[in-house]
């Protein structure tokens, strides 16, 4: 019988980048910076992502970014752009202030829902892609969507779970599902909507790669606490995907078999 290994000696392969931990965390809302830090700290989180559009790069006041661990990977993203055009010049800003060609691809299509717009999303990625960046988009849960972003040549695709910030879990298993048998050699990672252990738990159960969240941690009663659970459910439902669960059976099955039982 194969034997799974440890997830805690498994690596993640992100582009040209190696990680020991699937959990990507952001650094929006939280009350204090030490709350923050607190709480990246108990994550394990080697990535954390920042919204480019709502800090200052030039760094004339303080903000978060003076309190980010050095050893963390700044993921910048171009949320609140709602155009291509913006899009990309938010990440050519990003590249230049923060010195790296990394970017999460937001483009978002209502302002209600925080939906992304998926064409202007691709459209934005096909340009940043021809200009040398590593483009993660965040995107609809579409398995042709996911299929034309690699062939953009996007270094992994961000499905949601649900709206932005809502907390509501996976919304549809059924979707993720299907663009993980699909796309089986495809880095998924699922972005937004994640609200407690158990939503990201489900995700790696579903085969996604890795999980990114910043609400349900920064907004947790206990951010610090919420960190380390959200760290243990990655690596409890990257294990039981890793291990394969059983059949689901419509009727009952002994757990203790009758060959041999004493009549």
């Amino acid at each position: 019988m194969a034997t799974v290994a440890p997830v805690s000696r498994e690596t993640f392969q992100l582009a040209d980048h190696t990680f020991n931990s699937r959990l990507i965390i952001g650094t929006g809302k939280y009350r204090t910076h030490e709350e923050m830090k607190q709480a990246h700290r108990a994550s394990g989180a080697e990535m954390a992502t920042v919204a480019v559009r709502r800090v200052p790069l030039d760094r004339s006041v303080e903000s978060f970014l003076d309190h980010l661990d050095p050893s963390l990977k700044i993921l910048p993203n171009t949320a609140a752009c709602y155009t291509a055009e913006d899009a990309i010049r938010t990440a050519r800003l990003a590249r230049e202030a923060l010195g790296t060609n990394w970017i999460k691809l937001e483009v978002i299509g209502d302002q209600t829902t925080l939906f992304p717009d998926n064409e202007q999303t691709l459209e934005a990625a096909r340009t940043l892609i021809r200009e040398g960046f590593t483009v993660l988009p965040y995107f609809s849960d579409d398995l042709i969507m996911a299929k034309k972003l690699l062939d953009a040549g996007c270094a992994a695709v961000m499905p949601l779970a649900a709206p932005i910030g809502s907390g509501l879990g996976i919304q549809n298993r059924v979707n993720l599902r299907i663009m993980r048998e699909q796309l089986p050699d495809a880095t998924i990672i699922v972005d937004a909507g994640v609200g407690t252990a158990s939503d990201a738990a489900i995700a790696m159960e579903l085969g996604a790669d890795a999980v990114l969240m910043n609400t349900a941690i920064a907004e947790a009663r206990e951010p610090e606490a919420m960190a380390r659970a959200m760290r243990l459910a990655i690596e409890a439902g990257r294990l039981a995907y890793l291990s394969g669960r059983m059949p689901k059976r419509l009727y009952a099955s002994a757990s203790s078999p009758v060959t041999g039982a004493i009549d």
